[in-house]
């Protein structure tokens, strides 16, 4: 890991390292999710970023190297020593195809673990038949007297709160919130988010946090977004088309919905080398898997958009593919 300066302290240090290197070499849509408070982070000599979580003896790797292409492959072999060193091994998750490429000739075995979906903002439009149904749900939450804002997190942190209390009891007392694979509020980066709220005679009822995206596709990430168990049918769609309608006001060329795991599983995704007893697993638990992640709802709420890209995601096992290691992302994501 490079050195850093005796200016500032450590952390603060590689969070700004952290940030600058998403905001230059980033790619992946779901990128800033690599600056959650929880994410440990490896900065490279020349400040690029790998983030990771430990999970047992593993390290699960977050969406690549950010960094540029030529010094990619050298950042991968530090951090690969840098495992090894701590008696780790590595295992990536939410890779895109170049970083799939990348693993598969640095020794890796990949696997296709889920799709990614996008909008293509200047090509969007509500019109025509096939999102009548969707019209009508934002139709029936405005009749209902939902109103939508931009607003300030900080002054809102206790509206946003009690929807988070409420969501999360809303969905049983063994249910945990799953992390890792999805943004948050708050912390050293929230003033780069955006947050829309919804509400009904001044009482929120629902919000969508909204997260930047940079690269070759700019835009924002759909990201974190929660309601009230008793809010009416129509409102994270109205919310989230009043934020489409700022967007697109503002001239953002994308609106990504991000990473669903399990969803448009396909052979001719695959990339060579590749474990067919993993995939096989990963097709089960696609079939089977929702008390596990609820991957349907996701994909459903996702495609009633339209969605212009869907793009294929993997993990890469580091030593030859690992059930276990699949099993310890689960956990580390709180998915089980």
């Amino acid at each position: 890991m490079s050195q850093t300066s005796n200016t500032m302290p450590e952390s603060a240090q590689n969070s700004q390292s952290a940030l600058t290197a998403i905001q230059k070499y980033a790619e992946n849509p779901s990128a800033f999710l690599a600056l959650n408070a929880d994410n440990q982070v490896f900065i490279g000599a020349a400040g690029e970023l790998v983030a990771y979580r430990e999970a047992g003896r593993f390290f699960i790797q977050f969406g690549g190297v950010f960094g540029p292409r030529d010094r990619q492959a050298a950042v991968l072999g530090e951090f690969r020593s840098h495992a090894r060193e701590r008696k780790r091994r590595i295992v990536g998750i939410q890779l895109q195809g170049a970083d799939a490429d990348l693993y598969a000739r640095s020794g890796f075995t990949l696997n296709q673990v889920g799709s990614s979906y996008s909008v293509h903002l200047p090509e969007f439009t509500l019109r025509g038949s096939r999102f009548m149904k969707l019209r009508n749900k934002i139709s029936r939450a405005r009749r209902g007297g939902l109103e939508v804002h931009e607003v300030s997190f900080a002054e809102h942190r206790h509206s946003v709160e009690a929807i988070d209390s409420a969501w999360l009891r809303g969905k049983g007392k063994h249910v945990k919130e799953i992390e890792f694979l999805i943004g948050e509020i708050g912390g050293p980066v929230q003033e780069h988010r955006r947050l829309f709220l919804g509400t009904i005679d001044g009482r929120p009822m629902a919000y969508i946090s909204y997260s930047p995206a940079y690269g070759s596709r700019p835009g924002w990430l759909h990201d974190l977004s929660r309601r009230l168990p008793d809010s009416p049918p129509g409102v994270m769609e109205a919310v989230n088309a009043a934020a489409v309608e700022a967007f697109s006001g503002e001239g953002a060329e994308w609106l990504h919905f991000g990473f669903t795991p399990f969803t448009g599983l396909d052979p001719s995704h695959e990339v060579t080398p590749c474990s067919r007893l993993t995939s096989k697993f990963l097709r089960l638990l696609a079939e089977k898997g929702e008390a596990i992640y609820p991957a349907a709802s996701q994909l459903a709420y996702k495609e009633k958009w339209g969605p212009h890209l869907v793009l294929p995601e993997y993990l890469a096992f580091e030593g030859g593919a690992s059930l276990r290691a699949v099993w310890h992302i689960l956990r580390v994501t709180k998915s089980i």
